[in-house]
């Protein structure tokens, strides 16, 4: 019998996942803090409890900006840097990253404003995000801050999946395992 979500306990709180297959052979739990207003606070308020000494959050368009936001919000801070998937009208300057995640069908592009590249420039850079599985969009994010003259002095993210939930380089408040294609955790 194939089972159909994975509760998961994070930020003190419970939500069931629904488990949705990337292949015949593997499914992943679908955590999205789309909506979910009192996870989002938590979430955000326990990765900053956490958080190391930054001048600059940055994050990936999109699941991470609710979280980032309310991080931002949070501990005071007036700005941060969002990685879009498009290059926007408003921006000048661009820097660009290709990457391939888990969770996107396609390759995509990462952009960041020439305006925000010169704000990282100089300054400790925090990367946040809200799940960290192949490290795909994380090294991403590394390449656009070193491309901004930042400097990365830590990666957070709510869930560390799969592999990623061994590396030591990342701080994340709950593990999420991959899954078979009957629901069952791998190890």
């Amino acid at each position: 019998m194939s089972k159909d979500t994975y509760r998961i306990q994070v930020a003190g709180l419970e939500r069931d996942l629904p488990l949705c297959p990337i292949s015949d052979k593997l499914k992943i739990g679908a955590f999205v803090i789309f909506g979910d207003t009192e996870l989002t606070c938590a979430c955000a308020r326990h990765l900053a409890a956490k958080a190391p000494a930054h001048d600059v959050l940055i994050t990936a368009e999109s699941k991470g900006i609710p979280l980032i936001h309310e991080m931002a919000r949070q501990t005071g801070e007036k700005r941060y840097v969002l990685a879009r998937k498009s290059v926007k009208l408003y921006m000048k300057d661009v820097r660009r990253v290709d990457v391939t995640s888990i969770t996107t069908a396609n390759p995509q592009t990462l952009y960041v404003d020439g305006a925000d590249a010169e704000y990282m420039k100089g300054k400790r850079v925090l990367i946040v995000d809200d799940v960290i599985s192949t490290g795909e969009s994380l090294h991403a994010l590394e390449q656009l801050v070193e491309q901004s003259g930042g400097e990365i002095v830590g990666r957070m993210a709510i869930l560390a999946e799969g592999d990623a939930i061994g590396r030591k380089d990342i701080t994340y408040l709950a593990p999420l395992p991959l899954f078979d294609s009957e629901g069952n955790p791998l190890a």
